[in-house]
């Protein structure tokens, strides 16, 4: 027994040996590890790669987020009310980049009736510029529009809309706009004409002229006013010539260059209808119409002959009506001889007066 004893002893102290070399073993690994960490530390540290400011890769990647910006101080420019005759106008539109990036306008895009100007195409940061319009103004009264587009490297707005707007008007008003002239009334019965400045702007009349100077007016261009009363004198002989024409009155306004009145003359006679169309026609197969001839004074007058150039018209009857004369006439159809139509006309000459005619024409039929 007191063997067994000493065989158990012997077994405890051998594990207790062993759990102390264990101990002891970490301890120093412990003490080794602490003694690098300081030897590392007492070390100098290398300092990482680093990147000079200015070079060539981040210079090119923050060129690459500057951004131009395109600013308009306005949009819309109103030139108000223009006379007819107005010279040129010009409408400034000033811009300035705005963005941190070059702005480049690639394109102005323009309608007809406008000129576009600009200086030149890059801009700045902060750099301002003037795009000039010119526009000419209408000859006629009325409200135009015109449209400017603006294209640039701006990616916020790349393309920009300017408006033109103006309102011409008459600066010099004048009546009568047109002339209703008789041949059995004294001077045609022409009336007064009359000129009146609307802006206040004195102005002188330069010319005045009318179709085969049927109507004329005595002026001194040298003479300026706002209003001017015409007392126009008319030739009877070359206005029977003429029964329809135009005056041109030349204006030495600011902006109102010219005043036209068209004028017409009641003939002494008139035929009607003035034309005679007849369709379906057939060779030889005549067509009876009438035809009425008047005095639009209200004077008699005698018919000396009514015919037809090539006999396709023929006169079947006349009578005598109150101011003038209505015939039956018979339109007879040539033959077609591969014709689709046939022309002619009909002409009644008056005694102690110019003749009256009226075309005929005809459409054979498709048969």
């Amino acid at each position: 027994m007191r063997k067994n004893y000493e065989t158990q002893a012997s077994q405890i102290i051998r594990r207790t040996a062993q759990i102390i070399c264990v101990i002891c073993g970490c301890v120093l690994l412990l003490q080794l590890g602490c003694q690098e960490q300081a030897k590392l530390a007492e070390k100098p540290t290398i300092a990482p790669e680093t990147v000079v400011v200015g070079s060539p890769e981040k210079d090119e990647t923050a060129l690459d987020k500057l951004t131009p910006k395109i600013t308009f101080e306005k949009t819309v420019y109103d030139f108000g009310q223009v006379g007819t005759g107005a010279k040129k106008r010009v409408a400034d539109f000033k811009f300035t980049n705005t963005g941190d990036g070059l702005l480049e306008i690639t394109e102005v895009e323009r309608c007809c009736g406008v000129v576009t100007r600009l200086d030149k195409t890059e801009y700045a940061p902060g750099e301002s510029g003037v795009l000039k319009v010119e526009y000419q103004s209408s000859s006629k009264a009325g409200v135009d529009r015109k449209i400017v587009y603006v294209k640039s490297n701006d990616k916020t707005n790349p393309r920009i809309t300017l408006t033109i707007k103006v309102t011409t008007v008459s600066k010099v008003s004048y009546s009568p706009k047109r002339l209703r002239l008789f041949l059995e009334e004294g001077n045609a019965g022409c009336p007064k004409i009359v000129l009146s400045s609307l802006d206040n702007q004195p102005f002188a009349i330069t010319k005045f002229e009318s179709t085969a100077d049927c109507i004329t007016v005595d002026i001194d261009g040298s003479v300026e006013a706002t209003k001017f009363i015409l007392e126009p004198s008319v030739d009877m002989e070359k206005l029977n010539n003429n029964l329809k024409g135009s005056i041109n009155i030349s204006l030495a306004h600011p902006e109102e260059k010219k005043a036209r009145i068209f004028f017409d003359v009641l003939p002494k006679f008139t035929i009607s209808p003035p034309l005679i169309i007849t369709f379906n026609a057939e060779p030889q197969k005549p067509i009876v119409r009438k035809v009425t001839v008047l005095n639009n004074y209200g004077g008699d007058f005698e018919i000396e002959s009514a015919s037809s150039k090539d006999n396709t018209v023929k006169v079947l009857s006349q009578k005598k009506i109150r101011n003038g004369y209505q015939f039956e006439v018979e339109i007879m159809p040539p033959p077609a001889e591969g014709k689709t139509q046939f022309v002619d006309v009909f002409f009644v000459k008056i005694k102690g007066d110019n003749g009256l005619g009226i075309v005929c024409r005809g459409f054979y039929s498709r048969k």
